[in-house]
C-alpha cells in the first residue's frame, strides 16, 4: 500500500484571475519536504457533436508553445459556477454555440504533478448557433471534422493538446458505446 503525504502547511505565493501558485510543507518516511504546484479551480470541455456526427473544435494561438492548437472548447470553471455551467458558458463563448443536452462523460486531471485541476468532459448535442464571444486575448478558427479526420489530425500531429488528447478516449469511448 503506498503511504499518503501529511501535509503540514500551505501557502499561496502568486495569483491571477485564472489561477494561483502554492507551495506545500510536508512530511513523508519522516522526511519534512517542499510541494510547488499550481491550484486551479478545475475545468470544463465539451465535444460539440453536430447532428451528422462530426465534431466542432477550435484552433487558437498558444503563446507558451508559440503556435496554433486545435482543442475541444474548454475553460476554466468561475467562482459560483458548476462544471456543466463552465461547459454551457466556455462553448458558448468560443464557439457562438448553445446546446440542449450536456452530457457529462467523464473526468481528468491533466498535468498530475504539476496543477491540481480536475477537467469535466461533456458532450454537447442539439446545438444551435448564437454570437460567439471569446476573451479579448482568443482569436478562434472554427473548425468541423469526422472523427476519422480527427483520429488523422491526432496521428499527424495537428492536435497534440493533453487535454484534448485525454478527452479523445473518452469521448471515442462513450460514442462507440451510443451506437
Amino acid at each position: 500500500m503506498l503511504n499518503s503525504w501529511k501535509k503540514i502547511s500551505s501557502e499561496v505565493r502568486l495569483q491571477n484571475p485564472w489561477w494561483s501558485y502554492a507551495l506545500d510543507t510536508f512530511e513523508t518516511a519522516g522526511l519534512k519536504r517542499e510541494y510547488h504546484y499550481v491550484h486551479h479551480t478545475g475545468s470544463a470541455m465539451t465535444v460539440p457533436v453536430l447532428p451528422d456526427g462530426r465534431l466542432v473544435l477550435i484552433r487558437q494561438y498558444r503563446y507558451l508553445m508559440d503556435r496554433p492548437s486545435v482543442e475541444f472548447p474548454c475553460g476554466g470553471v468561475e467562482e459560483g459556477e458548476t462544471f456543466a455551467q463552465a461547459a454551457a458558458r466556455e462553448l458558448a463563448e468560443e464557439t457562438g454555440l448553445v446546446a440542449a443536452d450536456l452530457i457529462n462523460i467523464g473526468q481528468f486531471c491533466p498535468c498530475n504533478g504539476m496543477i491540481d485541476e480536475w477537467c469535466r468532459l461533456f458532450l454537447a448535442r442539439g446545438l444551435r448557433q448564437t454570437e460567439s464571444s471569446p476573451e479579448s486575448t482568443e482569436e478562434i478558427e472554427i473548425l468541423t471534422r469526422r472523427l476519422d479526420e480527427v483520429e488523422a489530425m491526432i496521428r499527424q500531429g495537428e492536435i497534440w493538446d493533453g487535454q484534448t488528447l485525454s478527452a479523445w478516449a473518452l469521448v471515442r469511448d462513450a460514442m462507440k458505446h451510443e451506437g
